[in-house]
């Protein structure tokens, strides 16, 4: 593993000292006292690597007989990428599968040619007050892989690797960075980690990678000689060598990998790279011939 900082920026050197192409600020949502933030997609940047949404939500306080409540929904030609750091999500899905989400698990559902699920707070854990927050992510699927069967992994926090050097502590959720490989199975080249900071640390990120971001979910980090604050999504230039230095004990995920092969339509929970599979999937979800959510028969209806 290699853990050594390029460079600082040189004072009057464009190059060195604008290393960071867009920052985003999220937008923000309150659905019924949980907030959620969207850093993608923008009109400024539709996807990073494969990643074409990514909402952080929370932290979010629940009362006794409260929690989260979204009803089955479908997808298609996509994986959501469930992450937690407080709190725990039971996932529902139409394969069967009933799964609880706890910190530092990882859900990965591939949906391909189209399944349906639910998210909700647990019954035992609506008996007292809770908190929920984490990130849910979506990956576009490679053009070979839109139409393959549905898929549910979940690995626990045991499982994935941690790497800990020089005040950061980085757990690699998907993919390869810093010289360890994730065992969550995925379609194409693309990598996601959740990385703890003390301040003062230094830690850079791989320029192997074609497109990379840094969300910032708390503390300061500095990027070339600037500063960002909590709820920022950092994309930089392909090729750059880059330093994230913790200006305050900070937490951020790290993401990205290849270009995607090509442009992807997303309307509502539907990604394609066809606007007629999209049309075809709204008929389906309309029509009712999506598999059913066994354990849960509520429905969200097609929005008009």
């Amino acid at each position: 593993m290699s853990w050594q900082p390029c460079d600082d920026p040189v004072a009057g050197d464009a190059e060195s000292c604008d290393r960071v192409e867009t920052v985003i600020v999220p937008r923000t949502a309150d659905i019924g006292g949980f907030e959620v933030r969207r850093a993608l997609p923008t009109a400024r940047r539709r996807m990073v690597g494969p990643f074409i949404f990514f909402d952080e939500m929370g932290p979010g306080e629940f009362l006794s007989g409260e929690g989260l409540d979204v009803r089955p929904h479908p997808h298609i030609g996509l994986a959501t990428v469930t992450y937690l750091f407080e709190g725990s999500i039971d996932h529902r899905d139409s394969l069967g599968t009933h799964m609880t989400i706890r910190p530092g698990d990882v859900n990965l559902m591939t949906a391909g040619r189209g399944i349906a699920h639910s998210e909700r707070t647990g019954p035992e854990i609506r008996k007292k007050p809770s908190s929920l927050a984490g990130i849910q992510s979506w990956v576009a699927l490679p053009k070979p892989f839109e139409e393959t069967a549905p898929e549910f992994v979940h690995h626990g926090k045991g499982e994935l690797p941690v790497i800990e050097a020089q005040g950061a502590k980085v757990r690699l959720i998907i993919g390869s960075l810093l010289g360890k490989t994730s065992p969550v199975p995925v379609h194409g080249d693309m990598f996601y980690a959740d990385a703890v900071l003390r301040q003062g640390t230094r830690m850079p990120l791989d320029a192997g990678h074609e497109e990379r971001a840094v969300y910032v979910v708390s503390g300061q980090i500095e990027i070339s000689g600037s500063g960002f604050g909590a709820h920022r999504l950092l994309v930089f230039r392909p090729g750059d060598e880059i330093t994230i230095t913790a200006r305050e004990d900070s937490r951020i995920m790290l993401l990205g990998g290849e270009t995607g092969d090509g442009p992807r339509y997303i309307w509502w929970n539907f990604v394609s790279s066809s606007r007629e599979r999209i049309e075809q999937a709204k008929a389906d979800w309309a029509q009712g011939r999506f598999e059913d959510v066994p354990g849960d028969s509520e429905f969200i209806p097609l929005p008009e």
